[in-house]
């Protein structure tokens, strides 16, 4: 009797790439784990809204479909953290930890694709840089805020479905195998577009690409498959939509938001805050406080290596000429990368704020690590031919700059990673700072407070609710209540406390308004903060 040593190819053992593949990605995992359990980067208000809206999903007492307050951002994040919160009770690692797996998830399937398109060695070095992460990095990765955690791993797996219906390869031979497959693409297009409208130049490529490469496949059941799976998907964001009152609507409101106000800046200003600044942020080559000089020449470099990327798809679409689509799924999969980047980008310059306040807004160029394999792509390809010694002098050249520059993207992603791990003791203590202030309201016996936007979701989140929190602004009237339930209910206080910052101009007016009073109604003063419980309540504005 013969037994067949033959490995099934779905089961083949890890090769050299994927072993290293593997190490760095538990690597990465493992170090965003670690700030996890820390809360690294500390938390804020619009990611407390969302634990908020985690939490009631647990008790059953709401089910959202945009953030409380909006009408744009899906709550994904929190469904997903719903039923942990469930078990485990309020609590910012318990909110995260889901986005630690949804990270991990990301990078297994970049890796995935990076091999399918390119080489495994490129695609494991692409492994080893997505790991590292600057506080720019791992704040649009592992916090709560909506959107581009999940959206990544969605748009891969679209792009990943897409090219495995063509080549059939391994279990997509399998009619159940390619059905189940339709659908979960259906599915992602739908959920990743009602989670963040950010996503939609790469949704709408990847769909393309979907709808071109695989148009016979997708007949009969597949296709009806993907269908449904996108309605279910958007089923959320079209419902809503159609019940909320004119210009409530997600178009409208994002309308507004993008049109901005005031004049909008000269397009040199925005494209220098879009690649100088915005690109090197979002590739993990800058701290979070901005880039000098030298961190910027990636930001130059990349519309250049976004050219040079499309025309080696190009050539290489061409040299398929006359082929099954199967032969050439890999170029045009390979352009659907970089025309994700490129609608990107330039949807991000036209924006105001690119110019305005690119520090604080290029966390939404974070989708492109999606195509950071296709981008960096001519430049491994150079310096592979180089050290191979397979091109001529000016080849060689060309590839031992091309040798330099990955060089230096790696060395300038590492130090940069390096200083952040060596300033963990800033957000540690503003965390600590955190759970102080709520540990001493919890004492004081306030069960109902008004403070400002910054303080308030975040305070009602570490006291599990215990103490309930109405955003008041600078003059002591009505700010920023995203759950108007809770501003319901501290005005119905009689005597509410107020939680505000030292010396702001809200404890000004306040202790302005209680005159004599002021300083008997103070109860506690801890971690920049004071809080006053006066024997009325202080409502200016009615």
């Amino acid at each position: 009797m013969v037994v067949s040593t033959r490995i099934p190819p779905d089961r083949a053992r890890l090769d050299r790439p994927a072993l290293v593949a593997l190490l760095l990605g538990l690597a990465g995992v493992g170090y965003r784990l670690v700030l996890t359990l820390l809360t690294v980067p500390a938390a804020n208000s619009d990611e407390a809204t969302f634990g908020l809206a985690a939490m009631h999903i647990a008790a059953g007492r709401e089910h959202p479909v945009f953030l409380y307050g909006q009408h744009y951002m899906g709550m994904v994040e929190s469904y997903l953290a719903a039923p942990l919160v469930a078990l485990a009770g309020p609590g910012w690692p318990v909110l995260r930890l889901p986005l630690v797996a949804l990270y991990a998830l990301f990078l297994w399937l970049s890796y995935r694709l990076s091999r399918r398109l390119y080489r495994p060695w490129f695609a494991t070095f692409t492994v080893g840089l997505l790991a590292l992460g600057t506080e720019r990095v791992v704040r649009d990765q592992l916090t709560v805020v909506g959107g581009r955690p999940e959206g990544k791993p969605m748009v891969l797996a679209i792009l990943l479905i897409a090219v495995g219906l063509v080549e059939r390869r391994g279990r997509w031979r399998r009619p159940g195998w390619r059905r189940a497959a339709a659908g979960l693409a259906g599915w992602c297009a739908g959920a990743a577009l009602w989670s963040d409208w950010l996503l939609a130049p790469y949704l709408a490529v990847a769909c393309l690409l979907l709808l071109y490469a695989a148009r016979r496949e997708l007949r009969g059941w597949p296709g009806l498959l993907l269908v449904a799976g996108f309605a279910v998907g958007v089923a959320p964001l079209v419902w809503d939509n159609l019940v909320a009152p004119p210009g409530a609507d997600s178009w409208s409101v994002l309308r507004q938001l993008s049109a901005g106000t005031g004049p909008t800046p000269p397009l040199v200003d925005r494209v220098r805050g879009g690649l100088l600044t915005g690109v090197p942020l979002a590739t993990g080559l800058c701290p979070v406080t901005g880039c000098a000089r030298r961190q910027e020449w990636f930001g130059v470099l990349y519309p250049v290596l976004l050219v040079a990327a499309a025309g080696l798809a190009l050539v290489g679409y061409r040299r398929t000429a006359g082929r099954p689509t199967a032969a050439r799924i890999r170029p045009v999969a390979q352009l659907t990368l970089l025309a994700g980047a490129a609608l990107t980008l330039l949807s991000y310059v036209r924006s105001p704020p690119a110019a305005t306040d690119p520090l604080a807004n290029a966390r939404y160029l974070a989708v492109l690590q999606i195509s950071l394999p296709a981008v960096l792509w001519p430049l491994w390809l150079a310096a592979v031919a180089c050290w191979r010694g397979t091109v001529g002098m000016v080849g060689r050249l060309v590839g031992a700059g091309a040798t330099a520059v990955l060089a230096g993207l790696t060395a300038t992603a590492l130090v940069a990673t390096g200083l952040f791990l060596t300033a963990l003791d800033a957000p540690r203590a503003d965390q600590r700072r955190a759970r102080e202030l709520a540990d001493a309201v919890r004492r004081t016996g306030l069960r109902e407070v008004y403070g400002d936007y910054w303080t308030c979701n975040r305070l009602t989140f570490d006291t599990g609710e215990r103490v309930v929190c109405a955003v008041l602004d600078g003059q002591l009237t009505p700010g920023q209540n995203r759950y108007r339930p809770y501003w319901r209910q501290v005005e119905r206080a009689e005597r509410p406390g107020y939680v505000l910052p030292v010396d702001s101009p809200a404890e000004r007016r306040l202790r302005g308004l209680l005159g004599d009073r002021a300083d008997p109604a103070r109860l506690v003063e801890i971690a920049g903060y004071r809080v006053y419980h006066p024997a009325s309540a202080v409502r200016p504005w009615r």
